[in-house]
């Protein structure tokens, strides 16, 4: 229905000097379409109010809303082009009114959880790169025909926006930042089973996928849920957090199209917690992340962990442990250097994970599943309370590579989901016991003891052997073109 409405959209942003990157792209499209489904809810609130004999008050005064400026309309319904600003007064209006109305949102709003206060963080974040009033005006016109009135309306927007991201996440490194495959999150959830009345919880949540899917695993039967079940899932179910700003904005409106009406996402840096003042009230049933990896954090945010090092995975690894309730269960992708590093603080950490959580799972993430990157990962699955007795390990054995003509698929992902539900042995999966684990170096490495080395370690002497008889190769091939010249 909106699919070839999204394509057009992706034509005007290419011709648009200001967009340049996939990830322009993502980020125009999606104040677009914020504003766009707002104006949508509100009109909806308001028929509900009437129905009801109420008044609704509108969130937007009558200048800023969607309908005023982006899409006049006539009395029959048609676009009023007499209205409509564009050119340079459209980009004057934008940048130099509309932008700042809404980052007032932020200090007017009531909490953090209000839709309102959404409103004032996303656009006191992200800027209007549309440089031509004409372009942006095309771009308006699009949006406009978009609709998210109905629950199949707005699936088919969630898919294509979904696909847009993907788009953003092949497209290069800083796009992978904010994308994990979905089908690795979809087999990481049917791993750790969340239900509903649990809080699920992703401290480095990028465009949101965890809780995304997490929701749509929850919904799954939707014909089951009770009207109590759906406000549950609405406000007291999916929290994340997210530090950089294109990725907060991103996960907002992929949780708004997948059906959260105000997601409980808070735009900060996760690891400026001090993890020891982590109560209670402040833990979650489930954990779902794939937490940036190889950045360096300061000094000063290191003091807020037991074991300090400037690894920011170790550092979410540690949060993690730490926000989850007593029994809580979690799922983490972390670089697999993590399971063999002979560095103080990568043994600390296992020991402290071992000793404090059941490490019950650990997946080999197939190399080439995160497009555009070549770290190897693996998935860390463990619950919080009892120490580790046995770790069961899955490496799956792909008869093609992965890559941008083969995407990692649920499919790939099959088997583990099946055989982790038994912890069962296989060609591709075997249990270590926690006694067999080096007690001075925790090392995890993964050693399938079912698979023999393709190629055996030549022995030194015949490389070297083999090494001088290429040297004197060469230096024959070389007189023998000196005696042509």
């Amino acid at each position: 229905m909106f699919e070839q409405t999204f394509k057009n959209i992706d034509d005007v942003l290419w011709k648009e000097a200001g967009c340049a990157t996939e990830l322009d792209y993502a980020e125009q499209t999606s104040w677009l379409l914020f504003l766009k489904y707002l104006d949508d809810l509100e009109k909806a609130n308001r028929q509900k109010a009437e129905l009801e004999g109420k008044n609704y008050e509108f969130k937007l005064d009558k200048r800023h809303r969607w309908s005023a400026w982006a899409a006049p309309k006539k009395r029959d319904g048609s676009f009023d082009h007499d209205k409509a600003l564009t050119g340079d007064d459209l980009i004057g209006f934008v940048n130099g009114d509309l932008f700042p109305y809404l980052q007032g949102f932020k200090t007017r709003a009531t909490g953090a959880d209000t839709i309102e206060y959404k409103i004032g963080e996303i656009f006191g974040e992200i800027k209007n790169k549309f440089q031509s009033g004409y372009s942006l005006r095309d771009a308006l016109e699009l949006v406009d025909a978009l609709s998210f009135n109905t629950q199949a309306q707005k699936h088919e927007l969630s898919e294509l926006y979904e696909a847009k991201l993907r788009n953003m996440g092949n497209a290069g490194r800083n796009g992978g930042e904010y994308y994990t495959p979905r089908p690795l999150i979809r087999a990481m959830i049917q791993v750790v089973k969340p239900e509903i009345g649990e809080r699920i919880y992703d401290g480095a949540c990028g465009s949101a996928g965890f809780l995304c899917e997490s929701f749509e695993y929850l919904i799954s039967d939707r014909e089951k849920l009770s009207t109590k079940d759906m406000r549950t899932l609405q406000g007291r179910t999916f929290y994340g957090k997210e530090k950089k700003s294109l990725a907060y904005i991103l996960g907002t409106m992929n949780m708004i199209l997948h059906g959260i009406e105000a997601p409980n996402i808070v735009h900060m840096n996760t690891l400026t917690e001090d993890i020891r003042e982590i109560q209670e009230k402040d833990r979650y049933n489930v954990v779902l992340a794939n937490p940036p990896f190889g950045g360096k954090e300061r000094p000063e945010v290191q003091q807020h962990f037991s074991v300090k090092t400037g690894e920011t995975a170790y550092l979410f690894l540690q949060h993690f442990i730490k926000s989850l309730k007593a029994g809580g269960r979690a799922g983490m992708v972390i670089k697999n250097t993590f399971l063999s590093n002979t560095d103080n603080a990568s043994i600390a950490l296992r020991k402290e994970l071992l000793e404090n959580c059941n490490l019950h799972t650990v997946l080999d993430v197939p190399q080439g599943s995160f497009q555009g990157s070549g770290v190897k990962t693996v998935v860390l699955f463990f619950e919080k309370g009892a120490p580790t007795r046995k770790i069961w390990y899955y490496q799956p054995n792909l008869t093609q590579t992965l890559g941008k003509t083969n995407p990692l698929t649920d499919e790939h992902l099959n088997e583990f989901v099946a055989l982790q539900a038994k912890s069962a042995d296989t060609d591709n999966s075997w249990t270590v016991d926690i006694k067999n684990i080096d007690s001075t170096t925790y090392d995890l490495s993964i050693k399938n003891p079912n698979r023999v080395l393709e190629t055996e370690l030549r022995d030194p002497k015949e490389i070297i052997a083999e090494m001088a008889a290429l040297d004197t190769q060469s230096a024959e091939i070389l007189e023998s073109i000196e005696r042509m010249l």
